[in-house]
């Protein structure tokens, strides 16, 4: 009789969470194999089952592949023996990734194929003859050390592809708990990498595996959960993997996550930084000088670094100047410098006008700015600067409207809104009202009145006068203002531009609000910022600065509608439509009703209404015009 794999048992054994059930599993599927294998008659010498890749690890979760090779020397038949072993896996429903080869030609495959190369570095011995799964374990390292540069410059090209592909475990709403920079990928990424020569810096071995045992857990009671191969922790699955895992609910839970992801991510970049360096050569650093940048800052071999004589104790404002210098540069922060940092003098309260022009100025650097703070914050060297910062950090907006965390969220939105600051007059608002737009998020009661009050108390302390205190609280206050009204309200409706005229106040306001709109919906995610309500929102900047710049109301929503032709049209007293690019003109008799069902047939023909308007005219005919949108 076949031998059958029991994983019911431990499935249902909620206690078993991580690392454990992972190992537990793996001893499991260890001894089915072997009994598979004595079942098959397979032999103690001249062929072996080898596990390789995670399950090499003794890493399998309950959705994982099975990977092992079935080696044996040349001329032992092992067709027979790989089809008794193969097909009860398959039977069982589990994913094989398998391979019938002699170590020879598995050899040969690892030296020119970085996936082979990496599943035999965790080789382990299952059932058969021993030493064939020594030695493929030993040639297998040796044969890694040797092409270590080789494999480090791949590995590099290939975590930052990855990364880009799958975003980032720590920030995203629903992270790839395998792939996503942060997740466990990042960790088996470091481990080849120290195999081919690199090391870890004190203290980032330690935090690496606490926190990999975080993302693990996470993957493995997704996987229990789902009863699939899935690393992607969508939204709906996230209440429950968090009960699972004992947290009180899914915002601690993904907290959690986000503060583990960061730490893997934070190791990992630093490590391929170190291992590009290093790939470079002795000979090309010593060509580079350091080249000085703002007082008492150096750029040394393409990071950032204090210079000789710099005393973070005695200048407060030496983290901003190290900040702006990282993101001018879109360099790294050497790892000394940020420990050095640590014992940085407190900013004076309220803040110098050179400490709130560095600030101003590192948001300006653009995209370069959201790594130097996240660095930064890794480091403990943010919160000092930004005290607010703690209770947002890695706290999750849990809608499938926002893609990123609430804190990562605003760093996307300040980098954001540097592309757009020739838009406005005032571009150190511009930067710091972004920032703190939903600086009220993750505290009682509404982020926007929350929100408010903060910046009456951060404004100040950053050296804000009154007025532009004032300005920036309008900014949070109305951060929704524009795109809520142009995508809801009637803009050719004098009560709805003196509504928003009155609540902005000033032009200087409204171009802020404009430029903010554009940069808060761009990091919200892909469906919050599109050519439709681009369009929509401009018109309406357009017809409100038409009015605080004193022009009629009357004038800012004359638009021509309906035109001296449709006019004549609806005198003719017929069913009239026209259809000229987009727009759809339809003319009819009045009755209730008319619209909707206009623009139902529109919808069900495959087209998306972008604007309309409707016009009853006293000859008791309906004008109606559309805007459409093809979604074929």
């Amino acid at each position: 009789m076949t031998p059958q794999l029991d994983r019911q048992v431990l499935l249902q054994d909620t206690s078993r969470r991580g690392a454990a059930f992972c190992g537990l599993l793996s001893e499991k599927v260890d001894l089915w194999l072997q009994q598979l294998w004595e079942n098959a008659g397979g032999p103690a010498t001249g062929a072996a089952l080898v596990a390789v890749g995670g399950y090499g690890r003794s890493e399998l979760s309950p959705g994982s592949d099975i990977d092992v090779y079935l080696l044996y020397e040349p001329k032992t038949s092992v067709s027979a023996l790989a089809e008794s072993i193969w097909y009860p896996i398959w039977d069982e429903g589990i994913k094989l990734g398998h391979a019938v080869r002699t170590v020879k030609e598995t050899l040969a495959l690892a030296s020119d194929d970085l996936d082979t190369a990496t599943a035999i570095l965790s080789a382990r011995h299952i059932a058969g003859d021993p030493k064939l799964a020594e030695e493929l374990a030993v040639k297998g390292d040796d044969l890694w050390r040797k092409r270590s540069k080789r494999w480090l410059d791949e590995m590099d090209v290939r975590v930052r592809s990855r990364h880009e592909e799958s975003g980032e475990v720590a920030f995203l709403l629903e992270p790839d708990l395998k792939n996503g920079r942060g997740g466990l990928r990042d960790v088996h990424a470091i481990t080849w990498a120290e195999r081919a020569g690199m090391s870890l810096l004190p203290g980032d071995h330690e935090a690496i595996l606490e926190a990999y045992e975080v993302v693990l857990s996470a993957r493995v009671e997704l996987q229990r959960r789902t009863g699939r191969h899935s690393d992607v922790l969508l939204l709906e699955e996230q209440d429950a993997v968090s009960a699972a895992l004992g947290f009180d609910d899914a915002d601690v839970f993904m907290r959690a996550l986000s503060t583990a992801a960061r730490t893997i991510a934070w190791v990992s970049d630093e490590l391929w930084f170190r291992a590009r360096s290093s790939l470079d050569g002795p000979t090309r650093r010593k060509l580079r000088r350091d080249e000085e940048a703002l007082v008492g800052v150096v750029v040394r071999d393409g990071s950032v670094a204090l210079a000789a004589g710099a005393e973070p104790a005695n200048d407060p404002y030496l983290v901003l100047r190290v900040a702006v210098t990282a993101a001018r540069n879109d360099a790294r922060i050497e790892r000394t410098t940020l420990d050095r940092l640590a014992e940085s003098k407190p900013l004076t309260t309220p803040w110098s006008e050179e400490a709130r022009r560095l600030f101003v100025e590192l948001f300006l650097a653009g995209r370069p700015a959201v790594q130097v703070v996240e660095t930064l914050d890794q480091r403990g060297l943010w919160e000092p600067i930004f005290p607010e910062w703690s209770v947002i950090r890695c706290r999750p907006q849990r809608n499938a409207y926002h893609r990123f965390t609430i804190d990562r969220h605003l760093c996307e939105a300040a980098a954001n809104s540097a592309a757009l600051v020739d838009r406005v007059d005032r571009p150190d608002l511009l930067v710091v009202g972004t920032l703190l737009h939903d600086i009220g998020k993750g505290r009682p009661g509404d982020h926007t009145d929350v929100g408010v009050e903060l910046i009456a108390e951060i404004a100040p302390r950053m050296g804000f006068d009154e007025g532009d205190t004032l300005i920036l609280q309008q900014m949070c206050r109305h951060h929704l203002l524009l795109a809520d009204t142009a995508t809801r309200r009637d803009l050719s409706d004098d009560g709805t531009i003196s509504f928003v005229a009155d609540s902005v106040d000033s032009l200087t306001c409204l171009r802020l609000l404009d430029a903010l709109t554009e940069a808060d919906s761009l990091a919200t995610g892909t469906a919050a910022w599109g050519s439709w309500k681009e369009e929509l929102v401009g018109v309406l900047v357009d017809r409100v600065a038409h009015v605080l710049s004193g022009g009629s109301v009357a004038d800012a929503t004359d638009t021509g509608f309906p035109t001296p032709h449709q006019r004549d049209l609806l005198a003719q007293r017929r069913r009239i439509i026209e259809a000229v690019d987009d727009q759809i003109v339809v003319i009819s008799p009045d009755r209730p009703g008319l619209f909707s069902r206009v623009a139902g047939v529109l919808s069900l023909n495959g087209l998306t209404v972008l604007e309309a308007a409707a016009h009853s005219a006293d000859n008791q005919m309906a004008l109606e015009q559309f805007r459409v949108q093809s979604n074929f």
